[in-house]
């Protein structure tokens, strides 16, 4: 199985998101709570659009 990105509500009611690996473990979120079910899902779609070209940074 690959990884699954997971969309839920949070204890405030807001929606959330997570990566998870195929063995389970959580490897992204998105940080923040989103008020409405189409902000997080704009959050998933910008993380799968920019992720395959962003550089890595050491500080």
């Amino acid at each position: 199985m690959a990884a699954k990105f997971e969309l839920y509500k949070d204890a405030k009611g807001e929606f959330r998101w997570r990566l998870v690996a195929s063995n389970g473990q959580t490897i992204a979120n998105g940080g923040e709570g989103y008020k409405t079910k189409a902000s997080a899902v704009n959050g998933i779609e910008s993380v799968k659009k920019n992720a395959p070209v962003a550089p890595i940074e050491e500080k």
